[in-house]
């Protein structure tokens, strides 16, 4: 299990993350001349968006792009989208490029492979990403019993964009969503994995010892992904 870092307060903890993605922009954009960077939508990270989006950066070097979406369009109130859009890409941070997921394709899975290659053409690499978690031990779209969960946590595979189907007999996902894969996050500078409240941290520390072939905290820790978990006791 990766230790966790625990921060007093919520702004402490939306600061301290906000601080290292910051720093590993900055340092993508002073050795490549451009940078990468994945979140997740929900409102968990949007204290961390709002204190980003302030960062002293050269923001036109830099690509925004989500961990997941919906596959609904971004005028659409599921969209993870326009989180980022309204909260991140905002101030200084205005000036950078967004990528998503949603495109509105045939299908979600046509959907998925134009966001591979629009990931592909930014580098294929994510300088630094945020995640989030259910209390299901879900990250990105890598929801418990879904039939596409064990090829996202394949490590072997390259990184990809996969199309999520909606879960059976009711369980999550309830519609159609666009996932990174575990590959993408393994080959990641930095993987942020923020959490809040006590039962988030119970279920880290269950989902972390379990099986990495169906449990994605397991998954991230098996496959060596660079992962840093912050967490605050603050809802």
């Amino acid at each position: 299990m990766r230790e966790i870092e625990t921060l007093a307060t919520t702004d402490d903890w939306a600061e301290a993350c906000a601080s290292r993605l910051a720093s590993d922009l900055s340092t993508a954009i002073a050795a490549n001349g451009r940078a990468l960077f994945a979140g997740p939508g929900g409102s968990t990270p949007a204290p961390i968006y709002a204190r980003l989006a302030q960062a002293r950066l050269e923001w036109s070097s830099v690509a925004v792009t989500l961990i997941d979406e919906r596959y609904v369009p971004e005028a659409s109130p599921d969209s993870n989208a326009r989180l980022i859009r309204d909260v991140l890409l905002t101030g200084p941070a205005a000036a950078a490029r967004f990528v998503p997921l949603y495109s509105p394709a045939v299908t979600v899975d046509r959907a998925a492979a134009v966001a591979a290659a629009a990931l592909r053409a930014e580098g294929g690499r994510f300088d630094t990403v945020l995640l989030g978690m259910g209390e299901d031990g879900h990250i990105c779209s890598m929801f418990p019993d879904s039939p596409t969960l064990k090829t996202l946590l394949t490590p072997t595979l390259a990184p990809t964009v996969l199309g999520v189907p909606p879960g059976r007999d009711g369980a999550a996902p309830t519609i159609e969503r666009l996932s990174v894969n575990l590959a993408y996050l393994a080959q990641a500078g930095r993987v942020i994995l923020a959490l809040k409240g006590t039962a988030k941290r119970t279920v880290y520390e269950r989902e972390a010892l379990g099986d990495a072939k169906v449990q994605p905290i397991a998954a991230l820790i098996a496959a060596g992904v660079p992962l840093e978990v912050l967490w605050t006791e603050g809802s």
